[in-house]
């Protein structure tokens, strides 16, 4: 019975004799490795338990097969049936599944992609990362046959790596057009596809209405734009008017590339505050240089303000 022997012991004998050498199996480790990572579980904590009783009763029920003629037979001839009842093993599946959810979590780890990491006035190039991905269902069946055996074991973690779904030589298509601001240096850089094309000197918010830093998006364009003058104290008596483009009244020159929510880079009249922080949040240029950046720019391309 489960490997025990119980030959010539009656069926009280044969129960306390399985119990007994099988529930010392309980405590067998069964260690799963990945490299240098191990994860250990045994039987018990995974709540088995054998039907000592079922499984001695199937035996008992083997040993009287045949007629009443064989059975008598065997036993004046002392013969014996040599068979084995294999060990009947319940155990948690919810544990078993919580093990091998711990494994994943642990050893899973999702491809990272190629990427820009922006610093002060540029960006580095940051190379993306492989992933690991488990079999789960290979180990969840390994497992599951080691609690049933009721048996030491070492279980070998199958993985398989994935690729990330950009790498570097995807970079400079995908940033075909970018834009980083200074607002230290006051400085603006254009870079085609990852490489330095033009820097202007630029104007940033002042204090209180200062240049938000972070990663943007040009969201609009627009020449000679319109201006929608805010409710705010510093509009004195043009708050709320509409100035449309090219009005003398109108501080945004020329051109206008928005981002932000409301915030744009436009020209100036005001020449002088070029190289300083001077403006109500906006990136001010000479009026030649937003025309010139202007076709240069197209829609969505990627803004970082540092």
């Amino acid at each position: 019975v489960g490997g025990i022997d119980v030959g010539g012991l009656d069926r009280g004998q044969a129960q306390d004799r399985v119990a007994r050498e099988l529930h010392s199996r309980l405590d067998q480790p069964i260690v799963v490795r990945a490299g240098r990572t191990t994860f250990r579980l045994t039987p018990r904590q995974a709540g088995a338990t054998f039907n000592v009783r079922d499984m001695v009763d199937a035996a008992v029920a083997r040993s009287r097969q045949g007629d009443i003629f064989s059975r008598t037979w065997r036993d004046v001839r002392g013969d014996s049936i040599n068979t084995d009842i294999p060990a009947s093993v319940t155990y948690s599946r919810l544990v078993l599944s919580r093990f091998v959810g711990k494994v994943e979590d642990k050893l899973d780890r999702q491809a990272v992609d190629a990427h820009l990491d922006f610093n002060d006035g540029g960006f580095t190039k940051v190379p993306g990362k492989r992933g690991v991905i488990i079999d789960s269902r290979a180990l969840h069946n390994a497992v599951e046959a080691a609690i049933v055996g009721t048996r030491a074991a070492s279980i070998a973690v199958r993985s398989h790596t994935t690729a990330p779904k950009v790498t570097m030589a995807d970079l400079p298509r995908m940033y075909s057009t970018l834009i980083t601001i200074s607002r230290d240096q006051f400085k603006l850089r254009l870079f085609k596809h990852l490489r330095l094309d033009k820097t202007y000197s630029i104007a940033v918010g002042q204090l209180g209405y200062s240049t938000p830093a972070g990663v943007y998006h040009i969201d609009d364009k627009t020449v000679d734009p319109t201006w929608y003058v805010p409710h705010a104290s510093w509009a004195g008596s043009l708050a709320g008017q509409t100035i449309p483009g090219g009005s003398p009244q109108n501080p945004l020159k020329a051109r206008w590339m928005g981002f932000g929510g409301g915030r744009g880079i436009h020209g100036t009249a005001d020449d002088s505050s070029i190289g300083s922080a001077a403006s109500h949040g906006c990136i001010r240029m000479h009026v030649s240089d937003v025309v010139e950046l202007y076709p240069h720019v197209p829609l969505n391309t990627p803004l970082y303000i540092s």
